[in-house]
């Protein structure tokens, strides 16, 4: 992460990572809580009850987290681990985010398709810009090239897309402003962390559009 990144995630607000006992932007983080059974749980939208304990969005830190029980020796008390914490965390954050995608659609704030997607870029106003990691590189390169800003993504399959607007596949989708990006960036952050992808553009801008 280059060093205007850092920069601007310090304005973010942060928290504690229970494995690395260092302080991140809460874009970088999942809250967990326990709930009424003992369990721990993924608590994607922070708005669960209780006493947060927070985990770097990132697959070894949640498979740390597992290992090592971390979660009772942070609680000081004995709690149940989900098998499989970094799974549960994917499957979550990758259907909160296509739950925001659907609801953007609904606002008639998205495009998606080649030519449309295309024509839009050009136009601007798009806030937030996403490809499907599986779709055909040379086009995505070509699209990719025409958004300037810094929310692209690239962190969903098409099969995910899809499913935020009732088909099949999607591969391209063009998110313009509105009161939703902001939550959609935050989650689109973490899942980008937790998947291993590059934040090298999607952060770049992150703080004002969060403010």
């Amino acid at each position: 992460m280059g060093r205007a990144s850092k920069k601007l995630y310090s304005k973010l607000p942060e928290r504690r990572c229970i494995v690395s006992r260092s302080r991140l932007p809460k874009a970088q983080l999942i809250r967990f809580v326990v709930n009424p059974e003992g369990v721990m749980t993924p608590d994607i939208e922070e708005k669960l009850p209780g006493r947060g304990y927070w985990v770097k969005s990132e697959r070894q830190a949640l498979m740390t987290v597992e290992r090592m029980k971390l979660f009772n020796r942070t609680a000081r008390k004995d709690v149940e681990t989900p098998n499989h914490l970094a799974e549960l965390v994917d499957a979550r954050l990758s259907g909160r985010v296509i739950q925001l995608l659907a609801l953007a659609r609904k606002s008639g704030r998205t495009t998606t398709g080649f030519e449309k997607v295309k024509e839009i870029l050009s136009r601007g106003g798009v806030e937030v810009f996403l490809q499907a990691r599986d779709g055909s590189p040379g086009q995505k390169a070509k699209l990719s090239a025409r958004f300037p800003g810094s929310h692209f993504f690239d962190c969903l399959d098409q099969s995910e897309l899809g499913m935020a607007f009732g088909r099949e596949s999607v591969v391209y989708v063009a998110v313009r402003k509105g009161p939703i990006v902001k939550k959609m960036l935050l989650e689109l952050c973490r899942l980008a962390g937790l998947r291993n992808v590059s934040m090298a553009r999607h952060v770049s801008t992150l703080e004002p559009a969060m403010s």
